[in-house]
């Protein structure tokens, strides 16, 4: 294998120019600033955590974790998600706290994957996890905290699918009974949404006419309210039913929000995380194929860290709404201050002066800038001076590639530039 070049990098990770960083920590602020008004208190956790903890609850392949042995031999793995690390806080520095807890975060992720196109090794999560609540209430908030966050964002137009795990897993197990592998076949294809692929996996499993047109049926089973009434027609178990009965008492809470129209009851939806138990939801972005939004409720997760809890939350997939979100961050005035050697001490006042007032300030002595590119090229540091200053004082110039919105100079004999 060659050595990579100076400039590579790994496969999977990317570099953040300032432009694109301005935009990240804007979407950052406004919706942790959203979560902050729904009583959400942020928490950071560390990069790394114990394979045998926070690794096996996590849900995340072992193939998609990226794994490190410490100087003790012992493994441990970057963080693939942030809900895991957070449950083993809520059960440990956080379990004296009375549920519920309402906790936000924002925060790196690490997943590896085989070089396969668009899938990013490293991303950036924002999301909530609402812990200690069982109730249907509990996952309506975090659904509306959700479209809350997006438009904080500045996603201009999204959708939500909302499931549940509990519908699936009963409606297969009454009609696939003892057909394991059979369900996972078809839950592999829903959870691609790869329709087509279901119905030939159908196909192939031989049924019974009726049974064969129920389960193809489920397909159809996206929309509003109609879409509970018809799955309880279905023939389904007590939990299938229940699980129904939740989305619908949720729905009723979405409309107490004012924003069923951005939710589409999708009963087709399963979560990507083995530790989901009930409701799950992804967002859509129009002008993206990925979701921009996950989450779902996941009552068993915390048990492994030895405080039995229900709990649901989210995470928006903040790298994702960098190519949807529009806004732009509100940028200070940008101000070139040059002196000369004599006038140092007025220059540096006076950026210290517009610093306090909000405004960005370069400072540079004059020819400074010309010495140095002198010195890097060779060059003569009187000309290159020159033409530094032309550049920098000619109106509409870019200055070493940023944009000054005045030029102040500094010089002796000079008064005080305004």
């Amino acid at each position: 294998m060659s050595k990579p070049k100076g400039f590579e990098k790994p496969i999977g990770v990317k570099d953040y120019l300032p432009h694109a960083v301005a935009k990240l920590r804007r979407i950052e602020h406004e919706v942790l600033d959203c979560m902050r008004g729904w009583g959400y208190e942020q928490i950071m956790t560390p990069t790394i955590e114990y394979y045998d903890t926070v690794g096996v609850a996590s849900a995340t392949s072992d193939q998609k974790l990226f794994k490190l042995l410490n100087q003790r031999g012992t493994t441990i793995v970057l963080r693939s998600d942030v809900t895991a690390p957070i449950a083993r806080v809520a059960s440990s520095l956080l379990k004296e706290q009375a549920f519920p807890l309402r906790l936000s975060y924002h925060a790196n992720v690490f997943r590896a994957f085989e070089e396969e196109a668009g899938r990013e090794a490293e991303f950036f999560q924002t999301g909530v996890e609402l812990i200690g609540d069982p109730s249907p209430e509990a996952d309506a908030e975090v659904i509306a905290l959700a479209i809350a966050s997006l438009k904080a964002a500045g996603v201009p137009a999204f959708k939500m699918a909302v499931g549940h795990v509990g519908f699936l897993n009963g409606l297969f197990g009454d009609t696939l009974p003892g057909r394991t592998e059979a369900q996972e076949q078809l839950k592999a294809c829903l959870l691609q949404r790869d329709y087509v692929g279901y119905r030939a996996v159908l196909r192939e499993l031989r049924l019974e006419e009726d049974v064969l047109r129920e389960l193809e049926g489920l397909l159809r089973l996206r929309g509003g309210q109609e879409v509970c009434d018809q799955a309880l027609q279905l023939r389904v178990s007590d939990d299938a039913r229940e699980a129904i009965r939740h989305l619908c008492e949720m729905w009723d809470v979405l409309g107490a929000y004012g924003v069923q129209d951005q939710v589409l009851i999708d009963l087709t939806m399963i979560g990507d995380f083995s530790y989901y138990t009930g409701m799950t939801f992804e967002g859509y972005a129009s002008q993206l194929g990925f979701p921009v939004c996950s989450g779902g409720r996941y009552d068993n997760l915390l048990a492994q860290f030895g405080r039995p809890a229900p709990a649901t939350g989210f995470a928006l997939k903040t790298t994702r709404m960098l190519e949807v979100a529009v806004g732009e961050q509100e940028t200070p005035e940008r101000v070139l201050i040059r002196y000369s050697p004599n006038r140092r001490g007025d220059a540096l006042k006076a950026a210290a002066r517009l610093r306090a007032e909000g405004q960005t300030v370069v400072t540079e002595g004059i020819g400074q800038l010309g010495a140095v590119a002198a010195g890097l090229n060779g060059g003569s540091a009187a000309a290159d001076g020159d033409r530094a200053h032309a550049a920098a004082t000619a109106p509409g110039s870019r200055h070493r590639g940023d944009a000054y919105d005045r030029v102040l100079t500094f010089e002796e004999g000079g008064g005080d530039p305004v």
